[in-house]
């Protein structure tokens, strides 16, 4: 993570978004499992096509992280690690992978944006990331779904 460019991002934002809250209280990240997944969706977020994203919820708990909550302010890096933009969460769900919708997977932003093509994706996605758990992908694994709104991205 390069983190300059989490300040400056940070620092930019808090000079027009005069109720931010407290650097501490925000998440960095990065989108997918690999630079090529963290730029391209990267630039979805900054297009404007992706506002959700769902990730594993037994990660969470093994790693220990909190669930995103409502109101959370992320900044997204790119495949460098370096910040270029910021989200907030607008909404969270924890549902069955068989019953992310249609709807759900168009906010995803990816591929054709369809259903078939959220789970043709994300389970390779889950399975690699449930492996590294040693867990098995079923398609009953919790699955957080997460709204979000850009409020914030680097200019080109």
């Amino acid at each position: 993570m390069d983190e300059q460019s989490v300040k400056d991002i940070w620092n930019k934002y808090i000079r027009i978004q005069a109720d931010a809250p407290d650097f501490d209280e925000v998440d960095v990240w990065a989108f997918g499992d690999a630079p090529d997944h963290a730029d391209g969706l990267a630039k979805l977020v900054m297009e404007g096509k992706k506002t959700a994203t769902s990730s594993s919820y037994r990660n969470y708990l093994v790693d220990g992280d909190s669930l995103p909550v409502r109101g959370l302010h992320n900044i997204i890096l790119n495949g460098d690690g370096e910040a270029v933009a910021i989200i907030v969460t607008t909404d969270v769900e924890i549902v069955p992978y068989h019953e992310v919708t249609e709807e759900h997977a168009y906010l995803e932003g990816e591929g054709d944006r369809s259903l078939r093509y959220w789970q043709e994706v994300h389970e390779a996605f889950f399975t690699r990331e449930l492996k590294q758990i040693d867990q098995e992908f079923s398609d009953d694994i919790p699955v957080v779904c997460e709204r979000f709104e850009l409020v914030y991205k680097m200019s080109d």
